[in-house]
């Protein structure tokens, strides 16, 4: 693997390994993830609907090329949250 170096602000630094921490990941897996587009699904692709087993409101991804909604994308998301 090739090694690429890059200066951060102090702030910047901050954030970027407290997103890699609440990832569950070291900076390396995260940015690389992040270049490759493996990022949670963004609030604007899901959508809420009603639940053919229970009846009840459940959240669902809208496309179908998202990988399925689960407490642990839920959890991801939220990790990206401002």
């Amino acid at each position: 693997m090739v090694t690429i170096s890059f200066k951060l602000s102090e702030d910047e630094a901050l954030r970027l390994r407290t997103k890699a921490r609440k990832a569950k990941m070291t900076v390396s897996h995260f940015l690389r993830k992040r270049i490759r587009g493996e990022s949670s699904p963004r609030l604007a692709e899901i959508t809420k609907k009603k639940c053919p087993l229970t009846g009840a409101a459940i959240f669902t991804s809208k496309g179908r090329d998202l990988p399925p909604l689960t407490t642990a994308t839920v959890r991801k998301m939220l990790a990206e949250f401002p």
